[in-house]
């Protein structure tokens, strides 16, 4: 890892107006003015209508909804030109699949005919030729996100400020990749998945969390040297500085569901082979900016793994206060080589967490905490910022100081989730300096290695 740091969380469709427009680049400025160096995002993939991030429909397109309203007329005709000449190994498919699923009213591959679910090359050479346009459409689109990102990116490098991504580690059944590569992963003869992913029961839902994602045939991802995940992780790098693999523990063992079971109480352990897929990535991109998710139930094989690698961990400050002497995410037990937050995208916001503690568990934690920093939730901030981590991330949510009905996701439900954005009237005009002011008493200011550059 690099120098101390610190940055905010906060996924583009929270924006002002959920798009990558002048807002994004007002976040830049917004950013830079309070010595944030990381912005981290969700996954920019294209989700399905629930718009859960880490439920895509392609692995490697970008979020359609990302685009302003008049995204068309920024397209520049020549470097779209120049990008169908040597588009990305997954243009073609996405599009193919994008105007498939149209036709057949927006259901899953798996339930299209035959000659489509089982990619005939005279059927789909036919569509092909009949949606030639919309298809172009599709493509314009991803060009258009791509120079819009890299433009951002671009910028906010000037400001000294890293785009920290997220990979899901699973990818959803109904998916392009899915569809072009099912021998990729265990399905059943209806190409149907055999068994499912999730998580055991935990701190989120005493039932778990039946993800319901195909899981990987590692044997046959093996044969190739493991090349759709160079591909993917090639296609991640493009986009990022930095990249967190999402539920990082089932790269060395995965909860493996029966297909037909309603929950994921009823599981079990699958290894995989995260030590030669990772010596794999090693060999092909060095260095290798990964973080590992680690949260949920990690056990000596996956902590041995993260460190046979160097992986900085996660720490997530609300599950620091169980009084246990080996709680990992408590203020005493953090790790240099890691990235600390008060709460991640899937908890409460701090000031609604509080809310719902047990009000003798809640005394004790503020005898843990930077109590002078003022009212919550800055002691549970400027004890993020005064960590020994290398990197502290906290939430915009908590950055603005609001209550659990500004939440982002709720794990294990599928209602009301994702949709929240904030707007600038919620920022505080001293709000600025006054994190700059801690992260440079934490030491984790880091100036700008470039000219500001602005977007008109």
């Amino acid at each position: 890892m690099a120098e101390r740091a610190a940055g905010v969380l906060l996924h583009p469709t929270s924006l002002p107006n959920r798009v990558l427009d002048a807002h994004a680049w007002r976040f830049l400025d917004w950013m830079q003015a309070a010595g944030l160096s990381i912005w981290q995002v969700l996954p920019l993939t294209a989700p399905h209508d629930d718009l859960s991030p880490y439920h895509s429909l392609s692995a490697f397109a970008l979020n359609p909804r990302l685009l302003p309203p008049d995204w068309e007329a920024q397209v520049d005709p020549e470097a779209f030109r120049r990008y169908l000449e040597q588009p990305p190994h997954w243009l073609n498919d996405y599009a193919l699949f994008m105007v498939l699923r149209e036709q057949f009213g927006h259901s899953p591959w798996s339930q299209w005919p035959e000659p489509y679910k089982l990619r005939n090359p005279v059927a789909l050479a036919q569509v092909a030729d009949s949606k030639l346009e919309q298809m172009l459409q599709l493509k314009k689109a991803q060009f258009q996100l791509q120079t819009l990102w890299q433009q951002l990116r671009r910028d906010a490098a000037g400001r000294g400020i890293r785009l920290f991504g997220d990979m899901p580690i699973f990818v959803a059944h109904d998916s392009v990749e899915v569809w072009v590569q099912p021998q990729q992963f265990r399905l059943d003869e209806n190409l149907e998945p055999a068994v499912v992913t999730g998580v055991p029961p935990d701190y989120f839902s005493a039932t778990g969390q039946r993800w319901g994602n195909p899981h990987y045939d590692w044997a046959a991802m093996e044969q190739d040297g493991f090349g759709w995940w160079c591909r993917r992780v090639e296609a991640a790098l493009g986009l990022f500085d930095l990249v967190r693999i999402d539920h990082f523990r089932g790269l060395e063992a995965s909860w493996e569901i029966d297909a037909g079971e309603p929950t994921a109480i009823n599981g079990r352990w699958q290894k995989a082979p995260g030590e030669r897929l990772l010596g794999r990535l090693q060999q092909v991109f060095d260095p290798l900016p990964l973080v590992a998710e680690d949260l949920g139930i990690i056990t000596p094989e996956v902590v041995a793994l993260k460190e046979r690698f160097d992986l900085p961990g996660m720490s997530v400050l609300q599950f620091g206060f169980s009084g246990l002497p080996d709680n990992p995410h408590s203020p005493a037990s953090q790790v240099e080589n890691s990235v600390v937050y008060t709460g991640t995208h899937d908890n409460d916001t701090t000031l609604g967490w509080l809310d719902d503690l047990h009000p003798g568990t809640r005394d004790w934690m503020l005898t843990q905490v930077a109590l002078g920093a003022g009212e919550m939730p800055w002691p549970l901030i400027v004890t993020a910022l005064e960590s020994v981590a290398q990197w502290a991330i906290v939430p915009m949510q908590d950055w603005l100081a609001l209550d659990g009905s500004h939440r982002m996701n709720v794990p294990g439900t599928t209602e009301g989730n994702w949709g929240w954005q904030f707007q600038w009237e919620q920022v505080p005009d001293a709000l600025a300096e006054r994190i700059r002011h801690e992260v440079e008493q934490s030491n984790r200011l880091i100036q700008a290695g470039g000219e500001q550059c602005s977007r008109n």
